[in-house]
């Protein structure tokens, strides 16, 4: 059995595939994902989830495919 790496997805993006990467790496599903990324995000002031989601699109590799 292959590991996936962790990589940003082309198939399953909405903005730049950092959220739907990080479903699929871990075999999550990505719209529960992307939700608890939001409430997350909203709760803590917004700021820190938007500089995570940044900071993760500059390092994250793009995914093949």
């Amino acid at each position: 059995m292959t590991q996936t790496t962790l990589s940003r997805t082309r198939e399953d993006r909405v903005l730049a595939g950092v959220v739907g990467g990080i479903a699929r790496r871990f075999g999550w599903n990505s719209t529960i994902v992307r939700a608890v990324y939001v409430v997350v995000s909203v709760v803590s002031a917004a700021f820190p989830g938007l500089f995570v989601y940044l900071l993760l699109w500059l390092l994250m590799p793009e995914g093949e495919g």
